[in-house]
């Protein structure tokens, strides 16, 4: 029993950044990092659940609780959570984590949609890009007559911004809101580049409402967060399907339709309503005012956002592949049809080229692949599968189509990793007959891309599916049986699901998934090839995706989506794009670091490469026409 000390303040220290604060007897650790300038990463709001914002003990002890977010074998390596953790004496604690190799045992699975200590950008602090300054300026008089303006920006130069534009919208009510609030106002400052710009004034002390919304807008969905500036917390959290899709499923069909009258406009209005959408429900869920939102961060494939800024994608899709811009500049969110006040802003993570996006930008600085002597493979596996290799001397990166498979599109009961979504998939020893996980724990409705994964390679393994994608009619299997698209297999009854229906999957699924899954490894593999390496040389693997609460790492090697590497070298790091919006929406050295990375990375264009269609073709097999690439595989007898 954890003995607490009677002191009323304690020293914490925090490695390896040597930051050290002191707090009062009981503080959370959370709250104690953000005070230190330390940002500990979560996304559960913490309630202990995502597991995010892992800790070691170096010295001393917390009183600590043990969560949903934590694994009993975690728990016993020492990991504990700083949002469950309460500092009782002087302690020293480790944010980023043990060595890499160290991390990689604390799991027998996967560890699931948790970022790993370790696999996580280093070297800053938390110091948002937007800020809220509660400024109280000099009345002025006969003897004190200076402008309105010049007023102002002798205030906010003594918070170090000599240098500032202002927008035209705070310009034009400057004299009412310095009156209305008897010259106490919140001035809100976007450190935008090249210059920071003062967006907002609001009378009187505001500076304790202070939201950011990220975005990840994906081809087939549009995720967010709504963030707490002044503490570094996700309050809530949102997705929907990308309605640019009635307009086609992947950016290929998307450019095309864009061409035709007035298509370029309907597809700039159909992902400004859904980001409206997702953004109301953000706001609605925690009680938060549109008007008390700051900024607005985007991370999304170069489509998406030149599509989302109404600026033409013809030019993508055709040779030399040359996109309109890198980092757009920020503008008022409303200017592009987003239904936010005047003073939101929206800031795109730049773009690398016509396929590799901010999405990707974001992924690979939230994982901090940039700044190891580590060689590490980042896979960001989407409708658009995305992949960068390298480490802080060089980067690569190539994009492949893999269609909208691990997003729940081209499948039959497909559907994105929300509640109702079966994501695990497991076969009864004695009855063969299916098990089953669901996200949020309710009736199943639909398949999610991790689910879809675990099937397809459980069905494999039990001699139930074949290699060549197709059912063994002739094994022992009552699930199997012929549908209206051919022979499929029923995963729940509909006495069982959600919508009262079947849930099966089909041939037609699969041969979708295989295709998909397909074009994910020809990527890595051509891309790893191209710069002289094996997959043998990766250090370190990092996925990402949207697949719930995990991806099963066995099962993607067995169905051949990952190569059959040593499974300690795989991490998981959830949504890369959210987690890179999300950082540099915390930091203004991030924030720089994403603005100037682009132009390191040297793209590849696997499409003017033939290797890639040879690697494609062959990756047309469960797991792989080539068995010697998937040595610990093991199939039915």
């Amino acid at each position: 029993m954890l003995v607490v000390s009677k002191a009323s303040q304690f020293r914490v220290r925090f490695e390896p950044d040597g930051a050290e604060v002191m707090v009062d007897a009981g503080t959370l650790l959370t709250l104690a990092a953000l005070k230190a300038g330390i940002e500990l990463r979560t996304s559960c709001g913490g309630s202990g659940t995502c597991g995010m914002c892992g800790v070691w003990v170096k010295t001393g002890e917390l009183s600590t609780k043990v969560s949903a977010g934590l694994t009993d074998r975690e728990y016993q390596h020492g990991l504990m959570l700083a949002c469950q953790s309460r500092v009782v004496e002087d302690v020293t604690v480790l944010v980023s984590g043990p060595p890499v190799k160290d991390t990689c045992h604390l799991h027998e699975e996967f560890t699931g949609g948790r970022l790993i200590p370790g696999i996580a950008s280093a070297g800053w602090n938390y110091r948002p890009p937007v800020t809220k300054y509660a400024l109280k300026l000099n009345e002025p008089s006969i003897k004190d007559n200076q402008p309105d303006l010049k007023r102002l920006r002798k205030a906010l130069s003594k918070k170090g911004h000599d240098r500032l534009n202002i927008s035209y919208s705070v310009l034009k009510t400057l004299p009412d809101v310095l009156r209305a609030g008897n010259w106490k106002v919140t001035a809100t400052v976007v450190d935008a580049w090249p210059c920071p710009m003062l967006v907002n004034l609001q009378s009187g002390d505001v500076s304790g409402k202070h939201y950011e919304v990220i975005l990840d807008v994906g081809t087939t969905a549009i995720r967010g967060q709504l963030l707490d500036l002044n503490t570094g917390m996700v309050v809530s959290e949102a997705i929907d399907y990308n309605r640019q899709s009635e307009f086609g499923e992947d950016v290929i069909s998307r450019i095309v339709y864009s061409r035709q009258k007035g298509g370029l406009t309907r597809l700039q209005k159909a992902v400004a309503e859904t980001i409206d959408g997702i953004i109301s429900k953000m706001s609605d869920k925690a009680e938060i005012k549109k008007e008390h939102l700051s900024h607005l961060t985007v991370a999304g494939n170069t489509v998406m956002t030149q599509m989302l800024f109404s600026v033409d994608p013809e030019p993508l899709r055709l040779s030399p592949y040359v996109p309109a811009f890198d980092t757009p500049p920020q503008v008022s969110a409303k200017s592009i049809g987003i239904n936010l006040p005047e003073h939101v802003y929206i800031y795109a993570m730049p773009c690398v080229s016509s396929y590799v996006g901010g999405d990707i930008v974001a992924g690979v600085i939230g994982t901090g692949i940039y700044q190891r002597e580590r060689i590490s493979l980042y896979i960001d596996i989407g409708t658009n599968g995305e992949i960068v290799v390298g480490n802080s001397e060089w980067l690569v990166t190539a994009a492949c189509s893999a269609g909208p498979t691990f997003e729940g599109g081209g499948v039959k009961f497909g559907m994105v990793a929300s509640k109702g979504a079966i994501e695990g998939f497991t076969l009864e020893p004695e009855t063969q007959k299916p098990s089953l996980s669901v996200i949020g724990g309710i009736r199943p409705g639909g398949i999610c891309g991790s689910g879809l994964i675990n099937i397809v390679a459980t069905l494999l393994k039990a001699g139930i599916l074949g290699q060549n994608g197709k059912f063994n009619l002739d094994a022992d299997c009552s699930q199997v049986r012929q549908g209206d698209d051919g022979p499929e297999y029923v995963i729940v009854e509909a006495c069982n699901s959600l919508n009262g229906n079947d849930i099966v999957i089909t041939e037609m699924d699969i041969d979708n998934f295989i295709r998909s899954k397909a074009a994910i490894f020809a990527g890595c593999h051509t891309l790893v090839e191209s710069v002289g390496l094996k997959f043998g040389d990766i250090d370190d693997i990092i996925i990402s995706g949207t697949f719930g609460n995990r991806i099963n790492i066995e099962s993607a090697v067995q169905a051949g989506l990952l190569p059959d590497l040593p499974r300690e070298k795989f991490y998981y790091v959830g949504n890369g794009s959210l987690l890179g919006a999300r950082l540099t929406s915390f930091s203004k050295e991030l924030y720089q670091e994403g603005i100037t990375l682009p132009g390191k990375i040297t793209n590849f264009e696997l499409s003017e490469d033939p290797s890639f269609m040879d690697n494609y073709i062959a990756g047309l097999f469960l797991p792989h026409t080539d068995k010697n690439k998937f040595p610990s595989v093991e199939y039915a007898v």
